[in-house]
């Protein structure tokens, strides 16, 4: 199944890792190795990692993913474009009915509404 955008993003190997995207290949390696010892320890700080769209649980599963994502060069070209991208997402919050809004005539005042104020 094909994923998302925000799944793409949240579960980039670079923020799971926890690395930047012009890390090198033996960095790479090392703090994945360091994460899944603080996993297996069960310590606080490895078991959440940030992405531009919030927090997320890390685990192991994912740490060896990413890891073995970022070994093929091709895969890991894609990865560090959207790692690189600027992110500016804002998460869609519901439309409030015309009820809720302050201002419920500002829609027809700015002319967007069924009638134009002259």
């Amino acid at each position: 199944m094909a994923q998302g955008l925000f799944e793409r993003i949240a579960e980039n190997p670079f923020y799971v890792l926890g690395v930047s995207p012009t890390a090198s290949r033996t960095e790479l390696e090392r703090e994945g190795n360091k994460l899944l010892s603080m996993l297996q320890l069960g310590l606080k700080e490895s078991k959440v990692y940030r992405s531009p769209i919030g927090e997320h649980p890390r685990t192991e599963e994912a740490v060896r993913a990413a890891m073995a994502e970022l070994r093929d060069p091709k895969r890991r070209l894609v990865h560090e474009l959207l790692a690189s991208l600027p992110v500016s997402i804002t998460v869609p919050r519901p439309v409030a009915s015309r009820d809720e809004v302050k201002w419920p005539r500002a829609p027809v005042v700015f002319g967007y509404g069924p009638e134009r104020e002259g």
